[in-house]
């Protein structure tokens, strides 16, 4: 009943993939400075932590500026949608009133021009 057999061979699988890959050259050259770069890095934040508080700070307006755009983003094009759902009912009635009107205007030409043809032919 041991069922954690498969996250093991997950990963023994990784770690020997990764294993495999260090005998690379160019790979372990591009480990080792993404090390130290990130060493470097940990070494700088650790000792100026002002400095990560402003750029955290910094993503934090980013991102809550951006949340706020789309925020509204969203709320205008629901208020739009619900527009268009009052104005349709609306707009269908005057394309069926249009439609109406032009259906007996186009039975009144027919009969001008009937009558028009009938006048010119009894003269």
């Amino acid at each position: 009943m041991n069922n954690s057999k498969f996250g093991r061979f997950i990963l023994f699988g990784a770690l020997a993939g990764a294993a495999i890959s260090m005998l690379d050259r160019a790979t372990r050259q591009h480990m080792v400075r993404s090390t130290k770069d990130l060493a470097a890095e940990i070494s700088y934040y650790s000792k100026n932590r002002d400095v990560l508080m402003s750029k955290i700070q910094e993503k934090k307006e980013k991102y809550q500026s951006v949340y706020e755009q789309l925020a509204g983003d969203a709320s205008y094009i629901k208020q739009q949608v619900d527009e268009l759902k009052t104005l349709t009912p609306q707009v269908k009635e005057v394309v069926m009133n249009t439609k109406e009107a032009v259906v007996d205007s186009k039975d009144e030409v027919k009969e001008i021009v009937q009558s028009a043809k009938e006048d010119i032919t009894k003269k």
